[in-house]
């Protein structure tokens, strides 16, 4: 089983990447994606949005981190892919799966999902330039209103040459609702010969079970749950190993929210520093009541000196003890 931490745009940033795989051993991360419409890009720009390129393509504790290309541009996507490979990603992937408006009004993401053969062409585009030992993976939905094109869509990826494929179990007009159409996913399965990655709706080990039955797939890609919950693929590889899993306590997880604290006062503007400690504070107050509490005492507050004396205060208030049982 592998386990990847998904790309998930204005959120899973090189910070973020780095305390996620620092927390739980996880076989990959994406960085958000490099949007591409009619020129190659500036070495600038990968490099911004994928700062691990200075460090061999891994975070700190040795992820690779593959490089996300949005675009409706077979040759602009390929040209750009080419240039991620030779600055040195240990991967590429493709996005097929946004559903910002935004992103589809300009010819990328889940749009495409309406023409398999504009996904086809620019997959094999993009894998005919980038050298054959660099992998190509592609993300993409179930379709764009329906699943109805899902196995055309399938299918050329995989005449494209694509080394993977990531399936986020919805469509774009399902956006992130509930449930997600792990069912679905075994489809794909049938049709490839290469790997099948699920994603979508895991945010518990039970799911993760579940998920992998229904869809047939080993390996897994993890969204908001890992957000919500920063030791799940720990616990979730822990589980399927039949070794004991131990949850962070919300002690632990304070610690984090000071480290990632410092990560973005060292990343970012100082204007800035409050928003992905708040964000961050969204999702884990899913399923650490503490952070609904710490939120609002926070979210006011904006300079990281206020930030820093909050945080100290509360992890003085609460000392470090052992971890709980999943």
């Amino acid at each position: 089983m592998r386990l990847m931490i998904a790309p998930m745009e204005g959120v899973v940033d090189h910070t973020m990447r780095t305390l996620l795989s620092s927390v739980s051993r996880v076989d990959r991360c994406v960085t958000e994606f490099v949007r591409v419409s009619n020129q190659l890009l500036p070495p600038r720009v990968f490099y911004r949005l994928c700062p691990e390129l200075h460090d061999g393509g891994t975070t700190p504790s040795g992820a690779p981190v593959y490089v996300q290309i949005l675009g409706g541009d077979p040759q602009v996507v390929a040209e750009n892919a080419a240039r991620a490979a030779e600055l040195g990603a240990p991967g590429i992937d493709l996005n097929f799966g946004c559903p910002a408006k935004t992103v589809n009004n300009s010819n990328g993401g889940s749009i495409l999902l309406r023409e398999p053969e504009r996904v086809a062409a620019i997959a094999a585009a993009a894998r005919q330039a980038v050298p054959s030992h660099v992998p190509l993976t592609v993300k993409t939905r179930l379709g764009y209103e329906d699943s109805q094109l899902f196995k055309d869509i399938v299918r050329g990826i995989g005449e494209a040459g694509a080394t993977e494929l990531t399936v986020h179990a919805r469509t774009k007009r399902h956006g992130y609702r509930p449930p997600a159409y792990w069912e679905e996913i075994a489809t794909a399965r049938e049709l490839l010969d290469i790997p099948v990655i699920a994603n979508g709706e895991i945010w518990s080990p039970e799911d993760a079970q579940r998920c992998r039955e229904v869809s047939g797939c080993d390996d897994l890609m993890l969204g908001r749950g890992a957000l919500c919950r920063p030791d799940l693929p720990a616990i979730i590889r822990a589980l399927d190993n039949g070794e004991p899993a131990h949850a962070l306590r919300w002690e632990h997880v304070l610690l984090l929210v000071s480290g990632y604290l410092d990560a973005t006062i060292e990343a970012y503007d100082a204007r800035c520093v409050g928003n992905p400690i708040k964000q961050w504070l969204v999702y884990l107050r899913c399923y650490y009541p503490q952070a609904a509490v710490l939120f609002e005492r926070i979210k006011r507050l904006r300079t990281p000196e206020e930030l820093r004396r909050l945080l100290d205060d509360e992890i003085e208030a609460a000392p470090v003890t052992g971890r709980s049982a999943a």
